[in-house]
This record gives structure tokens, sequence and C-alpha cells, in this order.
């Protein structure tokens, strides 16, 4: 069985987000060791939140990014982003 058009949206929208954060970390330059600590997390799973891995939780993504320096309003581009790509 498919997923369903929220289901597409959402994964979609988590793939987009785990992408602008490693863009952020690297801006910022950042290791992905030194993000983890930085979150009180591991360099596995900040591995993990970058390459979309499904298992990452969507507020674990955005905690990555504002830990990385991401503001609000970039994160709301990047939402919108995804709404007009529909």
């Amino acid at each position: 069985m498919g997923l369903t058009p929220v289901e597409t949206e959402l994964v979609e929208l988590k793939v987009k987000l785990a992408l602008f954060a490693k863009e952020q970390r690297k801006i910022r330059n950042l290791s992905q060791g030194t993000l983890a600590k930085k979150m009180g997390s591991s360099q596995s799973r900040v591995a993990k939140i970058e390459s979309g891995d499904p298992s990452v939780s969507l507020d674990l993504i955005v905690r990555a990014l504002l830990t990385a320096g991401a503001t609000r309003q970039e994160l709301a581009q990047v939402i919108m982003s995804s709404e007009s790509d529909r």
C-alpha cells in the first residue's frame, strides 16, 4: 500500500528540512560531532538527521536546525518553499 498524499507531503518536508540542516551546519562550520554535543545527542544521530532517515522525528530535525543557528524565519521559508513545490 502506498503513502497517502499527507504522508508523502510529510516525507518531502522532512527531507527538505534534513538537507537544510546539513547545509546550515556546514555554513556555520560545525562538525556533526560538535552539533551533536550542542544538542545533547550523538554524531550518528546527526548523520541520520542529515540523511533523511525515516526514524528521525520532525522535532529532532527542528532542534538540530535551531541549535545550528537557523532562525524561525529560515525554517518558515523552507516549509513555505515545499508548499510552493506542489
